[in-house]
């Protein structure tokens, strides 16, 4: 009998879905992205299984360069779910720590698709992503998958149990915030500073809702699509700087009165971009490149303005344990929501109209995949 035959009422949370074989949504290509069945994934005596709720598009898997490379893949990597299988020592009470996890059948849950191993030189120092287990690290099949294996190392050390009041939807912005957490950890962005934030997509649309929370004054926000445009001041921008119509440069002068921004946010994956965030940021500030070029550009500086004007250039990859349990408490806090951000919902069987409708960078903010 198929599990959805069953009363809930007698449906024992221990119990393994009582079905075979899930839905994933697999791409070949930016422009071949197929629903596929694939068997449920069996796991290991310290690993969890998911029942998958929701599950966002990341802006990062639509640059095609990036995400081709890895192809064949099950997309996604900004899942919540519902615990609905434990390995069998989890469920021992004779397991010692480590091995033990704080979680039980049924526990609502956000799941980063990477996790460190906590004891190597890299996570002593906090720069977790440079963890060789990090990078090795992943979730099974995907984020896109009506199940998820998430082995013990993911559970273990980057698996946050979701208050009551965060829904499934508003979980899947734990990893993007703690992105920008990241980002505005970097920065040193110290209080009253000026911020300017170059594209202005669900990325930098974070970056706007938390800039008063990491103490910046004033706050520009710069893109070329006029929805966007209009969303960051709803969200708390004092102005904005439509580049199609104005340069950058001048307009970032004219409202800073000369001194330009001390801290820019540079996110659209061109050299192009970076430099002219270089060029508008304030003697003394700070040049954040919170995305990678395309492959084959090169950034060309003069080492001597930045060195004569102080000018730190910063990167800002990806994020760390630290900064999902702060993204985790942000949101918690109401700084980031789902009611403010995702703009489009899709059934995994519209996956590719998801990911389309995200490579458009027009009028979506954030979209994601519901699953029942």
């Amino acid at each position: 009998m198929r599990e959805a035959m069953l009363p809930s009422i007698i449906q024992p949370y221990w119990q393994r879905a009582l079905r075979n074989e899930m839905k994933v949504a697999r791409l070949y290509s930016v422009n071949d992205i197929r629903i596929e069945d694939i068997p449920v994934p069996g796991i290991g005596p310290h690993d969890a299984l998911i029942k998958t709720r929701a599950c966002g598009i990341c802006s990062g898997d639509v640059m095609p360069w990036y995400i081709e490379k890895k192809a064949p893949l099950v997309l996604g990597h900004e899942p919540t779910g519902e615990i609905v299988e434990l390995g069998k020592e989890l469920l021992s009470a004779r397991t010692p720590p480590p091995s033990s996890v704080p979680f039980s059948i049924g526990d609502r849950v956000f799941v980063h698709h990477h996790a460190p191993c906590m004891e190597c030189r890299y996570c002593r120092r906090g720069t977790h992503v440079q963890c060789e287990t990090w990078r090795s690290t992943s979730i099974i099949p995907g984020g896109i998958s009506e199940y998820i294996l998430i082995p013990e190392i993911n559970l273990r050390n980057d698996t946050l149990a979701l208050p009551d009041e965060i829904s499934y939807e508003d979980g899947t912005l734990v990893e993007p915030t703690a992105c920008v957490v990241k980002s505005f950890t970097r920065s040193a962005i110290k209080e009253g500073d000026s911020l300017l934030i170059i594209g202005l997509g669900v990325m930098g649309q974070i970056h706007i809702l938390l800039a008063r929370k990491f103490g910046a004054g004033k706050v520009i926000g710069a893109d070329r699509v006029p929805f966007r445009l209009s969303k960051a001041l709803q969200f708390g921008a004092d102005h904005v700087i439509d580049v199609s119509k104005d340069d950058l440069f001048e307009s970032v002068s004219a409202l800073t009165e000369g001194s330009m921004a001390d801290v820019v946010v540079v996110g659209p994956n061109s050299v192009a971009a970076m430099q002219q965030g270089i060029g508008v940021v304030s003697r003394g500030g700070t040049v954040v490149l919170f995305t990678p070029a395309r492959p084959g550009e090169s950034l060309t500086i003069d080492p001597n303005p930045i060195y004569f004007r102080d000018i730190s250039l910063i990167t800002s990859y990806s994020c760390g344990p630290a900064d999902t349990r702060k993204a985790l408490a942000l949101i918690r806090e109401g700084w980031v929501s789902a009611e403010r951000l995702v703009t489009h919902t899709f059934p995994i069987e519209k996956t590719a109209e998801a990911f389309t409708l995200t490579s458009r960078a027009s009028d979506s903010l954030k979209s994601i995949v519901v699953f029942s």
